[in-house]
This record gives structure tokens, sequence and C-alpha cells, in this order.
């Protein structure tokens, strides 16, 4: 599994919209292939910019399944107008995994 990490600032003033339409949203990814899971976190230092972290397959099941369908339009309509600036996205794979029960 991958995930897509987008950075989204947003325009003041539009935080809970833009909370809103992700929830809405919440099906549009549900129902992609490869689709994992899906969470929106809100940075502590800037609270109008975002993070939105989805488990995907693949990075295909991304860039090719989801961010070229109909669904994905549908998502930028809900929550677009929202965007001071287009998202930044990085992909990334886990490389060392760590819990409070594998601390000793």
């Amino acid at each position: 599994m991958i995930l897509e990490i987008a950075q989204i600032d947003i325009k003041p003033g539009f935080e809970q919209e833009f909370e809103e339409g992700v929830r809405r949203a919440a099906p549009l990814f549900k129902r992609a292939v490869g689709f994992h899971s899906l969470q929106l976190r809100k940075v502590v230092e800037l609270p109008q910019r975002y993070q939105l972290v989805v488990g995907w397959g693949s990075v295909e099941d991304h860039v090719i399944g989801f961010a070229g369908s109909r669904d994905f339009l549908a998502w930028r309509e809900l929550v677009g107008h929202c965007f001071e600036r287009l998202p930044y996205v990085e992909h990334s794979s886990d490389v060392i995994c760590w819990s409070m029960e594998d601390v000793a």
C-alpha cells in the first residue's frame, strides 16, 4: 500500500466548508479501485493547512484510476473552490513502522 499525502492550503474562512466537502466526497474515494483509507488532518501550526492522507493499493490506482475519473472531477467540484492554491501531492511507502507495543 502507498499513501497519497496532499498538502492543501484553504482560503481564509473556508475551513468548515472544506471539511464538509471532504465528508461528502468520502463515497467517491471509497468506490475507487485500490482505495484503502482516508484521513483528513489539520496542521496545528497553520490552521488553514490540511493534509489529506489516502491509502491506495498503488500509485497507479490513484494517478491513473481515481485522478483520471469522473469521481475525481466531482471531488474537485465539492472542494476545489476552497483551495488557496493547487494541492502539493506526494506518494510514500512505509520503511519502518512502530507502535507503542513495539517499543520496549
